[in-house]
């Protein structure tokens, strides 16, 4: 796999013509799985034939029970000066019943640990999990602020189809996740995060300031990446492309110097429902001079039009000439945003 996607490195480096490179994101699967030498060995390609600029902002995800202190100071020799630790809760009763391998114990220790030799640190929590009633999921927040990590992602249980938790509630097992709390659980959120100081820059991702994630804010900004490794999802301006995500494929595509991708070339009117969605779940907001520019004064009447009435009902909001959601429709946002896009050409 290794030698699959330092091939794929190479065989895509003129892709986007030579823009430098401003963020890295070690995405998973669980990457801190790798060791020091062979993550090395990543960045050695990338340095070598990517033009990174100095400071680059450099993520690894990591789950707990990889982080050990030994762990922590090889990463922190390598160019990685970001890590996302998948938390998701500091109770082990909630630990297990999302099937976690490491346990409340563990994060705490990996963070006290983490936080001597990175100072930019990201903890990923979930809410609306049955049997964590507010006072858990407060408690929940107040270690994560005690901690003095600079960032948060946040999000709302969900339930996908074919797995465990969806049958174990079809059978009555557990029980159903409640929207109501889920919604009580998110406004808690974002007032705590607001009364410690971090800023709502996007619906689930909470930063103090110059601690927002660089990487995430270009996919919500409209910028081009590449995605390297099976599944990964690639995007230049106009096209789309992802790669198989099967790995023996990804890997016999790559010993036969073929990349293993789709590609998928993007409508206008697929580029501006993705603006629409993206803008709406950001501080940025939707801007109308943008649309006027990028897709012509047709989408932006139709746009006006149909914002109205979320305007009225103060889920939207005109700032500036830039459409954006209030406090009140954060929580809807998906549902607003889907009811702006434009269907037909």
């Amino acid at each position: 796999m290794l030698i699959a996607i330092k091939r794929e490195l190479l065989l895509r480096k003129n892709e986007f013509g030579g823009e430098k490179i401003e963020t890295i994101y070690v995405g998973g699967g669980t990457p801190s799985l790798l060791t020091a030498k062979e993550l090395e060995s990543i960045f050695f390609v990338i340095y070598d034939n990517y033009k990174v600029v100095n400071n680059a902002e450099i993520t690894l995800e990591a789950n707990p029970d990889d982080l050990t202190e030994q762990k922590i100071k090889e990463l922190a020799k390598l160019p990685v000066n970001r890590l996302s630790i998948g938390i998701q809760s500091f109770f082990n009763d909630d630990l297990k019943f999302m099937n976690r391998a490491h346990t409340a114990e563990e994060s705490k220790k990996c963070l006290t640990v983490a936080l001597q030799y990175f100072d930019n640190i990201t903890i990923d929590l979930i809410y609306g999990v049955p049997n964590m009633n507010t006072e858990k999921w407060l408690e929940n927040l107040k270690l994560a602020f005690k901690f003095g990590v600079p960032h948060i992602s946040s999000y709302a249980l969900t339930v996908e189809e074919k797995t465990a938790l969806y049958n174990f509630i079809k059978k009555g097992k557990v029980l159903p996740l409640d929207e109501n709390l889920a919604l009580e659980h998110f406004n808690l959120l974002v007032t705590e995060a607001e009364k410690n100081e971090f800023v709502q820059y996007e619906i689930s991702n909470f930063g103090k300031q110059n601690y927002f994630s660089k990487h995430n804010t270009s996919y919500w900004l409209g910028c081009n990446y590449l995605g390297i490794g099976p599944s990964a999802h690639s995007f230049n301006g106009i096209e789309r492309y992802w790669n198989v995500s099967n790995n023996t494929k990804y890997i016999k595509a790559l010993v036969a110097d073929k990349l293993p991708n789709e590609v998928e070339t993007l409508s206008v009117n697929n580029l501006f429902n993705e603006y629409i969605m993206t803008g709406l779940r950001t501080i940025w907001g939707v801007s109308y001079q943008k649309i006027r520019k990028d897709f012509g004064e047709i989408y932006l009447q139709q746009l006006k039009k149909n914002a109205q009435p979320f305007i009225k009902r103060g889920l939207l909001e005109l700032t500036n000439n830039t459409l954006i959601t209030t406090k009140k429709g954060k929580f809807l946002v998906d549902g607003i945003a889907s009811d702006l896009f434009k269907i037909n050409s």
